[in-house]
């Protein structure tokens, strides 16, 4: 049965989140509902005391998800606000991982202007042949516009930008959307091997 949040308690839970700043940060991980059901996620802001969500199902108002990502780890909390591309996260933590929380998504919020490699690992190449076709599930085909590859994945423009955890085929490559602002990203479902891709590749 789905957890409810009276009307005061919810109140109060938002209150005690705004007491701290959110900084723009696009972490990638997975949610897990009451259901069982685990979807893919990507943060778009995040604080010590919450976390906004894009997720491709929403939970009901105070109910309570585990959200696993990738480069924090796990956090638990009620669901206290719905948005049009996911929900908000009310994170209860104690005060030393509160203020661990709050050095990392500091750093992870700063890592570009100190010129820090974000969470793909591997460097990026801009190819000759940018232009691809992108094969949906539902077998549609879109021509986009490579901004660079790595052995690990390629950011990608287009006028149709597939949902977060779709599984595409990027030319002949298999692989897993992301996002991020102002484009879409994919991750291989399988790595290219270390010097493998150079700018003539073709995917």
């Amino acid at each position: 049965m789905t957890g409810m949040t009276s009307k005061p308690q919810a109140a109060l839970e938002i209150a005690e989140s705004r007491r701290f700043q959110r900084v723009p940060v696009s972490l990638f991980g997975r949610y897990m509902l009451e259901s069982k059901s685990e979807f893919p996620c990507q943060t778009t802001e995040m604080s010590p005391g919450d976390m906004l969500l894009i997720a491709p199902s929403r939970p009901a108002l105070g109910e309570q998800v585990v959200v696993y990502l990738d480069e924090l780890g796990r956090f638990a909390g009620p669901c206290v606000r719905l948005t049009d591309s996911g929900f908000a996260l009310l994170l209860n933590l104690p005060a030393g991982k509160r203020d661990k929380l709050a050095d990392q998504l500091t750093w992870f919020a700063n890592r570009h202007s100190f010129g820090i490699a974000d969470d793909r690992r591997h460097e990026r190449i801009v190819p000759v042949l940018r232009r691809a076709v992108l094969r949906t599930q539902d077998d549609r085909e879109i021509i986009v516009r490579i901004q660079d590859i790595s052995l690990s994945g390629a950011g990608l423009e287009g006028e149709l930008r597939p949902p977060l955890g779709a599984h595409i085929v990027l030319g002949s490559t298999p692989a897993v959307v992301r996002h991020f602002e102002g484009g879409f990203a994919c991750a291989f479902q399988k790595q290219f091997a270390p010097g493998s891709i150079n700018e003539s590749t073709r995917l």
